[in-house]
């Protein structure tokens, strides 16, 4: 008597089955967790490749059984489950055939990860090797062992109190940002931030948004994505040139006044107030992007451009380059008429960041560590910063190091009639370098600049710790065999 069992097997078991005129091939070829599961998966693929169409007959299940030499438990049990996953249907008398749906491709294979440059020097990022290990640690285990019960349960869209009161405190002394807690909404990151910002505006009935030209391609495609027009609003060495505005017909604008990226300037005195009276004359709304307002270096930094008119700017923060873009904390400070529009988005995109992870950075600003951690980036930028200037000035004098001692990254002029920024760029990653150029950061009218003024935009913030000296050492090398060249 057969007691249902049948011997395992690490070969592929493979045969020929047949219903009427239908023939099946069936490669049980992983049977790791069994016959059963292996031939379900063995369904699966062969209606996903095509190779069963709906309505087709499958074998019954003594023929399938005897046919593969297994139990017919086997068989009955894998047919069960893929019915009962929806992919076979099963009719008394009328057997088993594969269900009304859709052919699909087979699931691609999991793309290789793309090959990292030994040395990157592209901007960005925060220097991972700075992160306050000890300090962020002992922060968490306090707070895993002092959190309300309420912590470990839904989230406030707003973000949470505590957070958002220590927010209000540092952002009023450091940035000097005038708001209350109740005005904040912490967000998922700087890209969550502005998206559910450009969903609020668009919400309230703007069309068009100016965007700093050069700016990041990746703040575009959010806006983009919220349904909103872009266009252009040039820069020059005294930040964006706010009088291009009123032909522009824009509904609100996004600046970056304490530093623009990637040009590395400070938004002129002058042209703030410009902005300010725009935005009035126009019922406009202005973004700023303040990403990392706190790490400037070479003199006193300049306060928010929100505390001139906190009913008129939503004000943009973010962890990802002071502390780490792992993080994932933002935050908005908002006019108290835009809060429930930027509530509603906030719920809309339902992707705010762990209520632990709040408290915990609440609990980090309260303590000094988030203070004491940006004074020890300053001095780690501006020695990186230092570093650089004087490699480049002895390996290669003609290229300039402009915009302010502030951030992570600093923009490398270079002499017109040389070498391209995709021929320098191209020319680094055979040396396993990897740069960006500002050609890519232009769009609108101003791309026609990149080949009249073109750039490199370097980052501070990559290679971790040591290894930033032998990378620079590296782009000093190759600029000026580049150079020696031309």
């Amino acid at each position: 008597m057969h007691n249902g069992l049948v011997p395992r097997s690490s070969k592929p078991r493979t045969s020929w089955t047949s219903s009427g005129e239908l023939d099946f091939l069936v490669a049980l070829a992983d049977q790791a967790r069994g016959l059963s599961a292996a031939l379900q998966q063995a369904v699966r693929d062969a209606i996903r490749d095509g190779r069963l169409g709906s309505g087709q007959p499958l074998p019954s299940t003594r023929a399938l059984a005897s046919d593969l030499g297994v139990a017919r438990g086997t068989v009955v049990e894998a047919y069960g489950q893929l019915a009962a996953e929806g992919w076979l249907v099963a009719r008394q008398g009328l057997g088993t055939s594969v269900a009304d749906i859709q052919s699909v491709a087979p699931a691609p294979a999991e793309p290789p990860a793309a090959q990292a440059r030994r040395l990157d020097l592209r901007p960005g990022h925060a220097d991972p090797s700075s992160f306050p290990r000890q300090n962020w640690a002992a922060v968490t285990r306090k707070v895993l062992a002092e959190a309300p019960d309420e912590a470990f349960g839904y989230a406030d869209p707003r973000g949470r109190p505590e957070l958002r009161a220590a927010l209000a405190g540092y952002l009023g002394r450091a940035r000097a940002v005038r708001t209350t807690a109740a005005s904040l909404l912490v967000c998922s990151g700087a890209g969550h931030g502005m998206g559910v910002a450009f969903r609020a505006l668009a919400a309230r009935g703007a069309r068009v948004l100016a965007v700093e030209d050069p700016s990041s391609p990746r703040l575009r495609t959010i806006a983009a994505g919220a349904g909103l027009r872009l266009v252009p609003l040039p820069c020059d060495d005294l930040g964006a040139r706010v009088v291009a505005l009123p032909g522009l017909g824009a509904d609100a604008v996004v600046v970056t006044p304490a530093h623009q990226f990637p040009l590395g300037v400070t938004l002129a005195s002058r042209r703030r107030s410009e902005l300010l009276v725009w935005a009035r004359a126009s019922n406009a709304v202005i973004i700023e992007d303040d990403y990392d307002g706190e790490l400037r270096y070479d003199r006193q930094p300049v306060g928010a451009l929100q505390a001139l008119d906190p009913g008129r700017v939503i004000y943009a923060g973010t962890t990802s380059k002071s502390l780490s873009a792992a993080l994932r904390i933002g935050w908005l400070a908002v006019p108290p008429q835009l809060m429930d529009l930027l509530v509603d988005a906030c719920r809309q995109v339902s992707a705010w960041p762990s209520s632990l992870d709040q408290i915990a950075m609440a609990r980090f600003i309260e303590a000094g560590l988030f203070d004491r951690h940006i004074r020890r980036m300053r001095g780690i930028y501006r020695q990186r910063r230092d570093l650089l200037t004087a490699t480049l000035a002895a390996h290669v004098p003609m290229l300039r190091v402009t915009g302010i001692g502030a951030g992570g990254h600093a923009l490398v002029r270079l002499p017109p009639g040389g070498p391209g920024e995709d021929e320098v760029i191209n020319g680094a990653a055979r040396c396993d370098l990897a740069l960006e150029g500002l050609g890519g950061y232009r769009f609108g009218h101003d791309a026609e600049l990149a080949r009249h003024e073109p750039a490199l935009v370097i980052g501070y913030g990559s290679p971790a710790g040591r290894s930033y000296r032998a990378a620079v050492a590296a782009l000093g090398d190759y600029l000026r065999s580049v150079y020696a060249r031309a």
